[in-house]
Protein backbone atom coordinates (compact mmCIF):
# COMPACT_ATOMS: atom_id res chain seq x y z
CA UNK A 1 0.00 0.00 0.00
CA UNK A 2 1.85 2.89 -1.42
CA UNK A 3 0.31 5.70 0.97
CA UNK A 4 1.62 3.43 4.08
CA UNK A 5 5.40 3.42 2.60
CA UNK A 6 7.38 5.33 4.99
CA UNK A 7 11.07 6.01 4.33
CA UNK A 8 13.72 6.51 6.84
CA UNK A 9 15.19 9.81 7.67
CA UNK A 10 18.23 11.10 5.93
CA UNK A 11 19.96 10.58 8.79
CA UNK A 12 19.27 7.37 9.40
CA UNK A 13 19.86 6.52 5.13
CA UNK A 14 21.14 4.87 3.19
CA UNK A 15 21.42 1.91 5.47
CA UNK A 16 20.75 -1.93 3.63
CA UNK A 17 18.23 -3.71 6.14
CA UNK A 18 18.96 -7.55 7.12
CA UNK A 19 16.92 -8.01 3.87
CA UNK A 20 19.23 -6.67 1.62
CA UNK A 21 16.49 -4.04 0.11
CA UNK A 22 17.93 -0.82 -0.05
CA UNK A 23 15.44 1.62 1.22
CA UNK A 24 16.04 5.05 0.26
CA UNK A 25 16.96 4.15 -3.20
CA UNK A 26 13.62 2.74 -3.65
CA UNK A 27 11.46 4.86 -1.53
CA UNK A 28 13.25 7.71 -3.58
CA UNK A 29 11.56 6.55 -6.69
CA UNK A 30 8.31 5.47 -5.14
CA UNK A 31 7.87 9.55 -3.72
CA UNK A 32 8.73 10.27 -7.73
CA UNK A 33 6.67 7.77 -9.63
CA UNK A 34 3.07 8.20 -10.86
CA UNK A 35 0.91 6.54 -8.02
CA UNK A 36 -0.27 2.13 -8.60
CA UNK A 37 -3.26 1.37 -7.33
CA UNK A 38 -3.63 -0.04 -3.68
CA UNK A 39 -5.98 -2.63 -5.20
CA UNK A 40 -3.33 -3.74 -7.65
CA UNK A 41 -0.46 -3.82 -5.22
CA UNK A 42 -3.15 -5.42 -2.49
CA UNK A 43 -4.20 -8.25 -5.69
CA UNK A 44 -0.13 -9.32 -6.22
CA UNK A 45 1.01 -9.32 -2.87
CA UNK A 46 -2.01 -10.55 -0.56
CA UNK A 47 -2.56 -13.16 -3.40
CA UNK A 48 0.10 -14.52 -5.00
CA UNK A 49 3.40 -13.37 -3.74
CA UNK A 50 2.43 -13.98 0.35
CA UNK A 51 5.66 -15.50 0.38
CA UNK A 52 8.90 -13.48 0.03
CA UNK A 53 12.14 -13.00 2.07
CA UNK A 54 11.23 -8.92 2.19
CA UNK A 55 8.38 -7.49 4.29
CA UNK A 56 5.30 -6.41 2.62
CA UNK A 57 5.92 -2.86 2.74
CA UNK A 58 9.84 -3.80 0.65
CA UNK A 59 7.42 -5.87 -1.71
CA UNK A 60 5.27 -3.02 -2.11
CA UNK A 61 8.22 -0.57 -2.41
CA UNK A 62 9.81 -2.96 -5.29
CA UNK A 63 6.44 -2.91 -7.47
CA UNK A 64 6.25 0.60 -7.37
CA UNK A 65 9.61 0.91 -8.75
CA UNK A 66 8.73 -1.48 -11.21
CA UNK A 67 6.07 0.62 -12.29
CA UNK A 68 7.82 4.20 -12.57
CA UNK A 69 10.52 2.69 -14.31
CA UNK A 70 8.32 1.43 -16.68
CA UNK A 71 6.79 4.93 -17.74
CA UNK A 72 8.30 5.54 -20.52
CA UNK A 73 7.54 2.25 -22.21
CA UNK A 74 3.53 1.57 -21.07
CA UNK A 75 1.52 -0.10 -23.41
CA UNK A 76 4.54 -1.85 -25.48
CA UNK A 77 3.95 -5.13 -26.06
CA UNK A 78 7.75 -7.22 -25.54
CA UNK A 79 8.52 -10.83 -26.67
CA UNK A 80 10.66 -13.22 -24.92
CA UNK A 81 11.11 -16.76 -25.27
CA UNK A 82 12.30 -19.80 -22.73
CA UNK A 83 12.25 -23.55 -22.12
CA UNK A 84 9.83 -25.94 -21.49
CA UNK A 85 9.79 -26.13 -17.76
CA UNK A 86 7.30 -25.87 -14.84
CA UNK A 87 9.24 -22.69 -13.98
CA UNK A 88 8.75 -21.04 -16.90
CA UNK A 89 5.58 -21.96 -17.57
CA UNK A 90 4.59 -19.76 -13.91
CA UNK A 91 6.35 -16.90 -15.19
CA UNK A 92 4.24 -17.13 -18.84
CA UNK A 93 1.26 -17.89 -16.57
CA UNK A 94 1.44 -15.60 -13.65
CA UNK A 95 4.56 -13.42 -13.51
CA UNK A 96 3.85 -11.88 -17.08
CA UNK A 97 0.29 -10.88 -16.20
CA UNK A 98 1.52 -9.50 -12.80
CA UNK A 99 4.28 -7.27 -14.60
CA UNK A 100 1.62 -6.27 -17.19
CA UNK A 101 -0.58 -5.01 -14.11
CA UNK A 102 2.05 -3.47 -12.75
CA UNK A 103 3.69 -1.75 -15.55
CA UNK A 104 1.33 -1.48 -18.27
CA UNK A 105 4.15 -3.42 -20.56
CA UNK A 106 2.75 -6.70 -21.86
CA UNK A 107 4.85 -9.86 -22.34
CA UNK A 108 4.21 -12.17 -24.93
CA UNK A 109 6.06 -15.31 -22.81
CA UNK A 110 6.61 -17.93 -25.66
CA UNK A 111 7.46 -21.56 -24.29
CA UNK A 112 9.42 -23.77 -26.61
CA UNK A 113 12.04 -27.17 -26.54
CA UNK A 114 15.26 -26.24 -25.74
CA UNK A 115 16.50 -27.10 -29.09
CA UNK A 116 14.32 -25.00 -31.10
CA UNK A 117 14.57 -22.12 -28.49
CA UNK A 118 19.20 -22.21 -29.21
CA UNK A 119 18.06 -22.15 -33.08
CA UNK A 120 16.15 -18.60 -32.49
CA UNK A 121 18.83 -17.65 -30.42
CA UNK A 122 21.34 -18.82 -33.30
CA UNK A 123 19.11 -16.97 -35.74
CA UNK A 124 18.49 -13.75 -33.98
CA UNK A 125 22.23 -13.16 -33.80
CA UNK A 126 23.07 -14.32 -37.65
CA UNK A 127 20.05 -12.74 -39.10
CA UNK A 128 20.57 -9.83 -37.50
CA UNK A 129 15.97 -9.42 -37.38
CA UNK A 130 14.72 -8.15 -33.85
CA UNK A 131 12.23 -11.05 -33.31
CA UNK A 132 12.41 -11.55 -29.37
CA UNK A 133 13.59 -8.69 -27.03
CA UNK A 134 15.11 -11.13 -24.61
CA UNK A 135 16.01 -14.85 -24.18
CA UNK A 136 15.92 -17.04 -20.83
CA UNK A 137 18.41 -19.72 -22.60
CA UNK A 138 21.04 -21.73 -20.74
CA UNK A 139 24.23 -20.55 -19.35
CA UNK A 140 25.59 -23.04 -21.70
CA UNK A 141 26.18 -20.54 -23.96
CA UNK A 142 28.70 -18.67 -22.01
CA UNK A 143 31.60 -19.27 -24.14
CA UNK A 144 29.88 -18.37 -27.44
CA UNK A 145 28.64 -15.29 -25.79
CA UNK A 146 31.45 -13.87 -24.96
CA UNK A 147 33.55 -14.38 -28.33
CA UNK A 148 30.17 -13.38 -30.28
CA UNK A 149 29.82 -9.62 -29.72
CA UNK A 150 26.45 -9.97 -30.28
CA UNK A 151 25.13 -10.39 -25.97
CA UNK A 152 24.97 -7.03 -24.07
CA UNK A 153 27.77 -7.84 -21.01
CA UNK A 154 25.03 -6.88 -18.25
CA UNK A 155 27.94 -5.85 -15.70
CA UNK A 156 28.12 -3.23 -18.28
CA UNK A 157 24.69 -2.24 -19.22
CA UNK A 158 23.80 -1.92 -15.62
CA UNK A 159 26.53 0.57 -15.09
CA UNK A 160 25.64 2.61 -18.66
CA UNK A 161 22.33 2.47 -20.95
CA UNK A 162 20.52 -0.11 -18.53
CA UNK A 163 21.13 2.12 -15.39
CA UNK A 164 18.08 4.04 -15.08
CA UNK A 165 16.41 0.64 -15.37
CA UNK A 166 17.85 -1.82 -13.02
CA UNK A 167 16.16 -2.13 -10.07
CA UNK A 168 18.16 -1.30 -6.96
CA UNK A 169 17.98 -4.28 -5.24
CA UNK A 170 18.49 -6.38 -7.54
CA UNK A 171 21.46 -7.75 -5.22
CA UNK A 172 23.53 -9.50 -7.56
CA UNK A 173 25.97 -11.09 -5.04
CA UNK A 174 22.70 -12.89 -3.93
CA UNK A 175 22.19 -14.87 -6.79
CA UNK A 176 23.82 -18.64 -6.85
CA UNK A 177 24.93 -19.22 -10.37
CA UNK A 178 26.69 -15.68 -10.92
CA UNK A 179 29.93 -17.36 -11.58
CA UNK A 180 28.62 -20.09 -14.39
CA UNK A 181 27.43 -16.53 -16.56
CA UNK A 182 30.52 -14.64 -16.01
CA UNK A 183 33.24 -15.29 -19.01
CA UNK A 184 36.60 -15.67 -19.41
CA UNK A 185 36.93 -11.37 -19.19
CA UNK A 186 35.24 -11.10 -15.85
CA UNK A 187 31.93 -9.63 -17.29
CA UNK A 188 28.57 -10.56 -16.96
CA UNK A 189 26.24 -12.02 -19.91
CA UNK A 190 23.49 -13.72 -18.44
CA UNK A 191 20.84 -13.37 -15.21
CA UNK A 192 20.36 -16.37 -13.91
CA UNK A 193 16.72 -17.49 -13.81
CA UNK A 194 16.36 -20.37 -12.75
CA UNK A 195 18.96 -23.61 -12.07
CA UNK A 196 18.75 -27.31 -11.51
CA UNK A 197 21.02 -30.13 -11.11
CA UNK A 198 21.04 -33.63 -12.06
CA UNK A 199 21.77 -36.00 -9.11
CA UNK A 200 21.27 -39.47 -8.10
CA UNK A 201 17.98 -40.32 -7.55
CA UNK A 202 16.51 -43.66 -5.27
CA UNK A 203 14.38 -45.31 -3.21
CA UNK A 204 15.06 -44.97 0.27
CA UNK A 205 11.97 -46.98 1.76
CA UNK A 206 13.42 -49.60 -0.65
CA UNK A 207 17.15 -49.59 0.43
CA UNK A 208 16.00 -49.13 3.95
CA UNK A 209 14.19 -52.67 3.97
CA UNK A 210 15.56 -55.11 5.75
CA UNK A 211 15.02 -58.13 3.49
CA UNK A 212 16.37 -56.50 0.66
CA UNK A 213 19.61 -55.17 2.42
CA UNK A 214 20.26 -58.84 3.64
CA UNK A 215 19.54 -59.93 -0.06
CA UNK A 216 22.12 -57.50 -1.54
CA UNK A 217 24.85 -57.82 0.82
CA UNK A 218 24.76 -61.99 0.70
CA UNK A 219 24.94 -61.65 -3.04
CA UNK A 220 27.52 -58.24 -3.51
CA UNK A 221 29.89 -58.20 -0.34
CA UNK A 222 28.93 -54.78 1.04
CA UNK A 223 25.74 -52.62 2.05
CA UNK A 224 22.59 -51.67 0.05
CA UNK A 225 23.25 -47.82 0.47
CA UNK A 226 24.10 -44.58 -2.10
CA UNK A 227 26.77 -45.70 -4.39
CA UNK A 228 29.68 -43.82 -4.67
CA UNK A 229 31.29 -45.07 -7.54
CA UNK A 230 29.85 -46.60 -10.89
CA UNK A 231 30.90 -50.34 -9.83
CA UNK A 232 28.30 -49.67 -6.84
CA UNK A 233 25.91 -48.28 -9.17
CA UNK A 234 25.80 -51.09 -11.31
CA UNK A 235 25.68 -54.03 -9.06
CA UNK A 236 22.62 -52.03 -7.68
CA UNK A 237 21.00 -52.07 -11.15
CA UNK A 238 21.77 -55.28 -11.77
CA UNK A 239 20.50 -56.64 -7.81
CA UNK A 240 17.17 -54.37 -8.63
CA UNK A 241 16.35 -55.79 -12.37
CA UNK A 242 18.03 -58.65 -11.98
CA UNK A 243 17.38 -60.92 -8.42
CA UNK A 244 14.54 -58.58 -7.29
CA UNK A 245 12.49 -58.04 -10.52
CA UNK A 246 9.43 -57.36 -8.73
CA UNK A 247 8.11 -55.78 -5.42
CA UNK A 248 4.19 -54.93 -3.95
CA UNK A 249 3.15 -56.75 -6.97
CA UNK A 250 4.64 -54.58 -9.75
CA UNK A 251 7.88 -55.10 -11.75
CA UNK A 252 10.60 -53.04 -10.93
CA UNK A 253 14.01 -52.17 -12.53
CA UNK A 254 17.56 -50.63 -11.06
CA UNK A 255 18.57 -48.16 -13.14
CA UNK A 256 16.45 -45.34 -15.55
CA UNK A 257 17.34 -43.18 -18.98
CA UNK A 258 16.45 -42.26 -21.54
CA UNK A 259 17.92 -42.84 -25.24
CA UNK A 260 15.78 -41.71 -27.86
CA UNK A 261 17.70 -40.21 -31.24
CA UNK A 262 16.39 -36.76 -30.57
CA UNK A 263 18.09 -33.44 -29.84
CA UNK A 264 17.66 -34.30 -25.81
CA UNK A 265 20.19 -37.37 -26.11
CA UNK A 266 22.79 -34.70 -26.71
CA UNK A 267 22.21 -32.90 -23.55
CA UNK A 268 21.96 -36.06 -22.03
CA UNK A 269 25.65 -37.17 -22.92
CA UNK A 270 27.24 -33.21 -22.92
CA UNK A 271 25.67 -32.14 -19.94
CA UNK A 272 28.94 -33.56 -17.93
CA UNK A 273 28.43 -37.15 -18.01
CA UNK A 274 32.02 -37.71 -19.42
CA UNK A 275 33.38 -35.37 -17.08
CA UNK A 276 31.42 -37.76 -14.38
CA UNK A 277 33.35 -40.44 -15.57
CA UNK A 278 36.56 -38.81 -15.33
CA UNK A 279 37.45 -37.65 -18.66
CA UNK A 280 38.49 -34.41 -18.16
CA UNK A 281 40.83 -32.14 -15.68
CA UNK A 282 40.68 -31.01 -12.18
CA UNK A 283 39.12 -27.13 -11.93
CA UNK A 284 35.93 -25.52 -11.01
CA UNK A 285 33.72 -24.35 -12.74
CA UNK A 286 35.06 -26.58 -15.36
CA UNK A 287 38.07 -28.66 -15.88
CA UNK A 288 41.38 -27.09 -17.21
CA UNK A 289 42.83 -26.89 -19.76
CA UNK A 290 40.81 -29.93 -20.47
CA UNK A 291 37.03 -29.43 -19.99
CA UNK A 292 33.55 -31.33 -19.93
CA UNK A 293 33.27 -31.45 -24.01
CA UNK A 294 36.78 -33.01 -23.86
CA UNK A 295 37.61 -29.53 -25.77
CA UNK A 296 41.60 -28.66 -24.89
CA UNK A 297 42.37 -24.56 -23.74
CA UNK A 298 44.82 -22.94 -24.41
CA UNK A 299 45.23 -19.47 -23.15
CA UNK A 300 41.05 -18.64 -24.04
CA UNK A 301 41.69 -20.52 -27.45
CA UNK A 302 40.15 -24.29 -28.01
CA UNK A 303 42.90 -26.33 -29.31
CA UNK A 304 41.07 -29.29 -30.27
CA UNK A 305 39.14 -32.28 -28.78
CA UNK A 306 40.80 -35.10 -30.04
CA UNK A 307 43.58 -36.81 -28.31
CA UNK A 308 45.69 -36.14 -31.15
CA UNK A 309 45.56 -32.14 -30.74
CA UNK A 310 45.27 -32.79 -26.73
CA UNK A 311 41.51 -32.88 -26.17
CA UNK A 312 39.83 -36.04 -23.90
CA UNK A 313 36.51 -36.96 -26.56
CA UNK A 314 38.07 -39.99 -27.69
CA UNK A 315 39.96 -40.59 -24.50
CA UNK A 316 39.80 -44.07 -22.57
CA UNK A 317 37.63 -42.51 -20.32
CA UNK A 318 35.19 -40.98 -22.68
CA UNK A 319 35.31 -44.63 -24.27
CA UNK A 320 34.26 -46.02 -20.59
CA UNK A 321 31.65 -42.98 -20.15
CA UNK A 322 29.22 -44.19 -23.37
CA UNK A 323 29.78 -47.74 -23.01
CA UNK A 324 28.68 -47.69 -19.47
CA UNK A 325 25.54 -45.36 -20.98
CA UNK A 326 24.87 -47.86 -23.12
CA UNK A 327 25.40 -50.81 -21.61
CA UNK A 328 23.20 -50.24 -18.54
CA UNK A 329 20.04 -49.91 -20.83
CA UNK A 330 19.91 -53.45 -19.84
CA UNK A 331 18.30 -52.71 -16.44
CA UNK A 332 16.38 -50.30 -17.59
CA UNK A 333 12.74 -50.52 -18.60
CA UNK A 334 12.13 -51.61 -22.43
CA UNK A 335 10.61 -48.37 -22.81
CA UNK A 336 13.66 -46.07 -21.90
CA UNK A 337 15.54 -46.24 -25.49
CA UNK A 338 12.85 -44.69 -27.10
CA UNK A 339 12.40 -42.11 -24.64
CA UNK A 340 13.32 -38.03 -24.76
CA UNK A 341 14.31 -36.16 -21.53
CA UNK A 342 11.04 -34.98 -21.10
CA UNK A 343 9.26 -38.22 -21.55
CA UNK A 344 11.36 -39.60 -19.27
CA UNK A 345 11.33 -37.25 -16.44
CA UNK A 346 7.61 -38.47 -15.21
CA UNK A 347 9.12 -42.31 -15.38
CA UNK A 348 10.14 -42.41 -11.48
CA UNK A 349 6.50 -41.30 -10.44
CA UNK A 350 5.51 -44.74 -11.77
CA UNK A 351 6.85 -46.60 -8.41
CA UNK A 352 8.93 -48.64 -10.61
CA UNK A 353 12.62 -47.26 -10.62
CA UNK A 354 15.09 -47.82 -8.17
CA UNK A 355 17.01 -45.22 -8.73
CA UNK A 356 18.61 -42.96 -11.61
CA UNK A 357 21.90 -42.27 -11.64
CA UNK A 358 21.56 -39.01 -13.97
CA UNK A 359 18.16 -37.58 -12.54
CA UNK A 360 17.39 -33.84 -13.35
CA UNK A 361 15.72 -31.70 -10.27
CA UNK A 362 13.50 -30.00 -12.85
CA UNK A 363 11.13 -33.22 -11.97
CA UNK A 364 11.06 -32.55 -8.13
CA UNK A 365 7.81 -30.70 -8.62
CA UNK A 366 6.41 -34.11 -10.25
CA UNK A 367 7.76 -36.24 -7.97
CA UNK A 368 6.34 -34.36 -5.13
CA UNK A 369 2.21 -34.92 -5.94
CA UNK A 370 0.22 -36.38 -3.70
CA UNK A 371 -0.99 -39.66 -4.62
CA UNK A 372 1.75 -40.89 -6.42
CA UNK A 373 3.26 -44.64 -5.82
CA UNK A 374 6.40 -42.53 -4.49
CA UNK A 375 4.86 -40.20 -2.01
CA UNK A 376 3.85 -41.19 1.40
CA UNK A 377 0.09 -39.98 2.88
CA UNK A 378 1.44 -37.02 4.75
CA UNK A 379 3.59 -35.79 1.83
CA UNK A 380 6.66 -37.12 2.50
CA UNK A 381 8.69 -38.92 -0.49
CA UNK A 382 9.53 -42.31 -0.59
CA UNK A 383 12.76 -41.26 -2.53
CA UNK A 384 15.80 -39.23 -1.73
CA UNK A 385 18.17 -36.89 -4.13
CA UNK A 386 22.04 -37.98 -3.65
CA UNK A 387 25.43 -37.08 -4.65
CA UNK A 388 26.05 -39.09 -8.29
CA UNK A 389 28.69 -41.44 -8.15
CA UNK A 390 31.53 -40.81 -10.51
CA UNK A 391 33.48 -43.16 -12.44
CA UNK A 392 36.61 -44.68 -12.54
CA UNK A 393 38.78 -41.84 -14.09
CA UNK A 394 37.33 -39.04 -11.68
CA UNK A 395 39.97 -37.32 -9.20
CA UNK A 396 39.78 -35.04 -6.64
CA UNK A 397 38.77 -31.19 -7.87
CA UNK A 398 36.72 -31.95 -10.67
CA UNK A 399 33.18 -30.85 -10.84
CA UNK A 400 30.88 -33.61 -9.68
CA UNK A 401 27.81 -33.22 -12.09
CA UNK A 402 25.89 -30.65 -13.98
CA UNK A 403 23.70 -27.97 -13.11
CA UNK A 404 21.67 -26.06 -15.65
CA UNK A 405 21.51 -22.59 -15.66
CA UNK A 406 18.68 -20.96 -17.21
CA UNK A 407 20.24 -17.49 -18.13
CA UNK A 408 18.32 -14.12 -19.26
CA UNK A 409 19.58 -12.78 -22.48
CA UNK A 410 20.26 -9.82 -23.77
CA UNK A 411 21.04 -9.00 -28.18
CA UNK A 412 22.80 -6.14 -29.19
CA UNK A 413 20.44 -6.26 -32.05
CA UNK A 414 17.26 -5.46 -29.98
CA UNK A 415 16.04 -1.49 -30.04
CA UNK A 416 17.46 0.09 -27.23
CA UNK A 417 13.53 0.88 -25.90
CA UNK A 418 12.24 -3.19 -26.64
CA UNK A 419 16.10 -3.82 -24.47
CA UNK A 420 14.95 -1.52 -21.45
CA UNK A 421 11.70 -2.70 -21.43
CA UNK A 422 12.47 -6.44 -21.34
CA UNK A 423 15.45 -5.55 -18.43
CA UNK A 424 12.76 -4.26 -16.63
CA UNK A 425 10.32 -7.76 -16.90
CA UNK A 426 13.53 -10.02 -16.80
CA UNK A 427 14.52 -8.76 -13.41
CA UNK A 428 10.63 -8.71 -12.20
CA UNK A 429 11.08 -11.97 -12.47
CA UNK A 430 13.64 -12.68 -10.40
CA UNK A 431 13.03 -10.13 -8.08
CA UNK A 432 12.73 -10.25 -4.22
CA UNK A 433 9.26 -10.06 -4.23
CA UNK A 434 8.13 -12.70 -6.52
CA UNK A 435 11.34 -15.16 -6.19
CA UNK A 436 10.69 -17.12 -3.50
CA UNK A 437 7.03 -17.86 -4.86
CA UNK A 438 8.46 -18.86 -7.97
CA UNK A 439 11.25 -21.25 -6.12
CA UNK A 440 8.27 -23.12 -4.32
CA UNK A 441 6.16 -23.66 -7.43
CA UNK A 442 9.36 -24.72 -10.18
CA UNK A 443 11.94 -25.82 -7.43
CA UNK A 444 14.79 -24.28 -9.53
CA UNK A 445 16.13 -22.07 -6.76
CA UNK A 446 18.36 -19.28 -7.66
CA UNK A 447 18.84 -16.85 -4.26
CA UNK A 448 20.82 -17.74 -1.75
CA UNK A 449 18.21 -15.56 0.51
CA UNK A 450 15.34 -18.11 -0.86
CA UNK A 451 17.43 -21.30 -0.42
CA UNK A 452 17.82 -19.74 3.20
CA UNK A 453 14.97 -18.56 4.44
CA UNK A 454 12.52 -20.36 6.90
CA UNK A 455 9.95 -21.42 4.30
CA UNK A 456 12.81 -23.53 2.60
CA UNK A 457 13.65 -25.16 6.01
CA UNK A 458 9.87 -25.69 6.72
CA UNK A 459 9.27 -27.14 3.38
CA UNK A 460 12.71 -29.02 3.07
CA UNK A 461 11.22 -32.81 4.68
CA UNK A 462 8.72 -32.81 1.32
CA UNK A 463 12.25 -32.30 -1.21
CA UNK A 464 14.01 -35.27 -0.34
CA UNK A 465 17.55 -33.42 -0.25
CA UNK A 466 16.81 -30.19 -2.87
CA UNK A 467 17.30 -27.96 0.01
CA UNK A 468 20.31 -29.87 1.43
CA UNK A 469 21.96 -29.51 -1.54
CA UNK A 470 21.73 -26.22 -2.48
CA UNK A 471 22.39 -25.15 0.99
CA UNK A 472 25.65 -27.27 0.68
CA UNK A 473 29.23 -26.21 -1.02
CA UNK A 474 27.70 -28.63 -3.59
CA UNK A 475 25.81 -26.02 -5.30
CA UNK A 476 29.57 -25.05 -6.58
CA UNK A 477 30.57 -28.39 -7.75
CA UNK A 478 27.63 -29.08 -10.34
CA UNK A 479 28.14 -26.76 -12.90
CA UNK A 480 26.78 -25.77 -16.62
CA UNK A 481 29.12 -26.51 -19.48
CA UNK A 482 31.98 -23.62 -19.63
CA UNK A 483 33.80 -21.39 -21.93
CA UNK A 484 36.14 -24.06 -23.61
CA UNK A 485 32.84 -24.56 -25.82
CA UNK A 486 33.15 -21.21 -28.30
CA UNK A 487 29.79 -22.09 -30.32
CA UNK A 488 27.45 -24.24 -28.35
CA UNK A 489 24.71 -23.89 -30.82
CA UNK A 490 26.71 -25.24 -33.60
CA UNK A 491 28.63 -27.91 -32.22
CA UNK A 492 25.77 -29.31 -30.20
CA UNK A 493 24.30 -30.98 -32.75
CA UNK A 494 27.29 -33.76 -33.50
CA UNK A 495 26.39 -34.96 -29.60
CA UNK A 496 23.09 -36.67 -30.56
CA UNK A 497 23.52 -37.70 -34.29
CA UNK A 498 26.97 -39.80 -32.87
CA UNK A 499 25.95 -41.06 -29.56
CA UNK A 500 22.88 -42.71 -31.22
CA UNK A 501 25.28 -44.40 -33.63
CA UNK A 502 26.39 -46.10 -30.30
CA UNK A 503 23.29 -47.08 -29.10
CA UNK A 504 21.97 -48.44 -32.34
CA UNK A 505 24.65 -50.87 -31.48
CA UNK A 506 25.99 -51.55 -35.11
CA UNK A 507 29.20 -49.68 -34.24
CA UNK A 508 32.07 -49.80 -31.36
CA UNK A 509 31.76 -47.19 -29.00
CA UNK A 510 35.72 -46.66 -29.61
CA UNK A 511 34.90 -45.99 -33.51
CA UNK A 512 31.86 -43.69 -32.92
CA UNK A 513 34.23 -41.60 -30.07
CA UNK A 514 36.91 -41.50 -32.62
CA UNK A 515 34.32 -39.91 -35.61
CA UNK A 516 32.71 -37.64 -32.77
CA UNK A 517 36.13 -36.11 -31.58
CA UNK A 518 37.30 -35.76 -35.81
CA UNK A 519 34.07 -34.00 -36.08
CA UNK A 520 34.41 -31.83 -32.98
CA UNK A 521 37.52 -30.89 -34.32
CA UNK A 522 36.25 -29.84 -37.77
CA UNK A 523 33.36 -27.76 -36.12
CA UNK A 524 36.14 -26.04 -33.81
CA UNK A 525 38.06 -25.44 -37.15
CA UNK A 526 35.05 -24.00 -38.75
CA UNK A 527 33.93 -21.69 -36.11
CA UNK A 528 37.67 -20.38 -35.82
CA UNK A 529 37.36 -19.56 -39.58
CA UNK A 530 33.97 -18.15 -39.06
CA UNK A 531 34.28 -15.98 -36.14
CA UNK A 532 37.77 -14.51 -35.97
CA UNK A 533 39.60 -13.73 -32.77
CA UNK A 534 41.53 -13.58 -29.98
CA UNK A 535 39.98 -16.07 -28.59
CA UNK A 536 38.51 -18.24 -31.24
CA UNK A 537 39.50 -21.94 -31.84
CA UNK A 538 43.29 -22.65 -33.70
CA UNK A 539 43.52 -26.60 -33.90
CA UNK A 540 46.87 -27.54 -32.54
CA UNK A 541 48.91 -30.08 -34.81
CA UNK A 542 48.02 -33.48 -34.81
CA UNK A 543 50.95 -35.47 -32.43
CA UNK A 544 50.39 -39.52 -31.53
CA UNK A 545 47.72 -40.26 -28.91
CA UNK A 546 50.49 -41.63 -26.98
CA UNK A 547 52.44 -37.89 -26.94
CA UNK A 548 49.00 -36.94 -24.99
CA UNK A 549 47.96 -40.12 -23.17
CA UNK A 550 51.36 -40.09 -21.41
CA UNK A 551 51.23 -36.35 -20.75
CA UNK A 552 50.19 -35.11 -17.20
CA UNK A 553 46.36 -34.56 -16.73
CA UNK A 554 43.45 -34.99 -19.24
CA UNK A 555 43.52 -36.99 -21.69
CA UNK A 556 43.96 -39.91 -19.12
CA UNK A 557 45.83 -43.49 -20.33
CA UNK A 558 43.57 -46.36 -19.31
CA UNK A 559 43.05 -47.51 -15.89
CA UNK A 560 41.30 -50.10 -14.02
CA UNK A 561 37.65 -49.23 -15.14
CA UNK A 562 36.29 -51.96 -12.35
CA UNK A 563 37.51 -50.86 -8.77
CA UNK A 564 35.44 -52.23 -5.87
CA UNK A 565 32.14 -51.27 -5.17
CA UNK A 566 31.49 -48.26 -2.32
CA UNK A 567 28.30 -46.99 -0.88
CA UNK A 568 27.59 -44.90 2.11
CA UNK A 569 24.45 -44.45 4.12
CA UNK A 570 21.82 -41.32 2.87
CA UNK A 571 23.29 -39.72 6.10
CA UNK A 572 27.24 -40.13 5.19
CA UNK A 573 26.12 -39.31 1.89
CA UNK A 574 25.05 -36.05 1.89
CA UNK A 575 28.15 -34.89 4.28
CA UNK A 576 30.04 -34.96 1.01
CA UNK A 577 27.65 -32.37 -0.27
CA UNK A 578 29.74 -29.68 2.61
Amino acid sequence: MLSNIRCRSASAAPKILASGVLCLALCGDVLAAPKLSEETVSYWLDGEFSVSTLSRKEQAAELAWFHQAASPFRGMTIYVVSETIDTHWYEANILSKAFEDITGIRVVHEITGEDDLVRKLLSQIETRINIYDAFISDSDLIGAHYRSGAVVALSDYIKQDGASVTLPTLDLQDFIGLNFTTAPDGKIYQLPDQQFANLYWYRYDWFNRKDLRERFRSLYGYELGVPVNWTAYEDIAEFFTVHVKELDGHPVWGHMDYGKTDPSLGWRISDAWLSMAGMGDRGIPNGAPVDDWGIRVEGCRPVGASVQRGGALDSPAANYAIRKFVDWFKYAPPQAANLTFTEAGGWVGTGQIAQQIFWYTAFVAQATQPGLPIVNADGTPKWRIAPSPVGAYWEEGMKSGYQDAGSWTLLKNTPADRRRAAWLYAQFTVSKTVSLKKTLMGLTPIRLSDINSSVMTQKAPMLGGLVEFYRSNARNYWTPTGSNVPNYAKLSPLWWKYISLALEGNRPVNEVMQDLARAMDRGLDTVGREEPGVCSPRLNPESSREFWLKAPGAPKPERNEHPPGKTLSYEESIKVWN
